[in-house]
């Protein structure tokens, strides 16, 4: 399945954001580390900053442009060097309404003539439905089997569907799903399990974003859908850097300034720490025990915390760890040791103090 990342046009959306060309410039070469497919580097027509990123990126993957289904939009994504001419229109009738007030036929035609203008400016055409989740089936593969483009994007605008529609649409198309990419919002929380609900289903592509960030609630988190890709054995293939997955997606956020809360899925500095005295005894045996995956797999590191929570058994276990006999009396001592610390400390530290306890 391939990866379009939005971060960098996504990112923007929202109220006040504005990155530098520096910015992008920075996380778009992270992204294209990871092994991102695309990357939306913006709307070009929308101004020169998009355009120099464009001329100054090196990488790997596709860059793509953002543009609607008119003449100057194609011409400034053309001239700022994309190699994806990514197209969009309203799919739905009640968005060729408000937002076209035009019919579907002269939607179509416009998408077509657009579409012509990219290839024949030397780019690859995506093409994207928007409001397609609440556009009648047999509408959709008319409109894709019409327009000549590489990729087909059924858009979830709104945010409003669920796994279970999504793949109740995906099933009722005779588009080839090969062909066909999604887009989700996390409006009702669910962007992650649809994009999975949308590759279990057979759709070839999915749009995704660092941390999740973009327009309203956000699209779906590129770290959550490649984690629970792999961790819950879905019949998804990807060609990502596992490894190197959440190290990139915290350079990517550090380039762009944003803020990450602590207890953000697989980002969060709470995600793979551990106090509870419970939960650290065990995990001094056997990690798994209180996580879902090893944090290294993805580029991450746990953090077991020891201090005024550390229990009886925590502290029998290092000292045994510091090569000491855990009598009860060296256990009183390092608990109370423990307790007296202004901060929780980790497991290397924690072994040195029972180390260094009487008894």
């Amino acid at each position: 399945m391939k990866l379009l990342d939005l971060t960098l046009r996504e990112g923007e959306q929202r109220p006040g954001v504005e990155y530098t060309v520096d910015q992008k410039v920075d996380a778009a070469h992270e992204l294209d580390r990871l092994g991102a497919d695309f990357v939306q580097i913006g709307f070009p027509v929308a101004g020169e900053r998009t355009r120099k990123v464009c001329k100054r990126l090196d990488i790997e993957a596709d860059v793509t442009g953002l543009a609607r289904a008119i003449p100057s939009d194609v011409a400034a994504a053309l001239d700022a060097g994309v190699d994806v001419v990514d197209l969009f229109a309203p799919a739905s009738d009640a968005q060729l309404d408000a937002v076209l007030g035009a019919s579907r036929e002269s939607m179509i035609k416009s998408v077509q003539e657009a579409a012509k203008l990219a290839r024949e400016g030397g780019a690859d055409v995506h093409f994207t439905a928007m409001d397609g989740f609440r556009t009648c089936p047999a509408h959709l593969d008319d409109l894709f089997a019409a327009v000549d483009a590489d990729w087909y994007t059924v858009a979830d605008t709104v945010g409003s569907r669920t796994p279970a529609g999504v793949e109740r649409l995906l099933g009722a198309l005779d588009t080839d799903l090969g062909s066909i990419g999604v887009h989700f919002h996390d409006d009702i929380g669910v962007g992650t399990a649809n994009a999975l609900a949308a590759g279990r289903a057979g759709a070839g592509k999915v749009d995704v974003s660092i941390g999740g960030i973009g327009e309203r609630a956000g699209n779906t988190a590129t770290e959550e859908f490649v984690a629970a890709a792999a961790v819950g054995g879905e019949p998804i293939d990807l060609a990502v850097d596992e490894s190197s997955l959440l190290p990139v997606a915290n350079r990517v956020l550090d380039a762009l300034d944003e803020d990450v809360e602590p207890t953000k899925p697989l980002l969060g500095a709470e995600v793979f720490s551990h106090e509870s005295g419970l939960h650290t005894a065990a995990m001094l045996d056997e990690p798994s025990t209180f996580e879902p995956f090893d944090p290294v797999r993805f580029g991450g590191k746990r953090r077991l915390l020891f201090g005024v929570s550390t229990g009886a058994g925590a502290a029998r276990k290092l000292l045994e760890r510091a090569g000491r006999e855990p009598t009860d009396d060296r256990v009183e001592a390092l608990l109370a040791r423990l307790g007296d610390l202004d901060e929780e400390i980790g497991v290397d530290e924690a072994i040195a103090v029972a180390d260094d306890v009487n008894g």
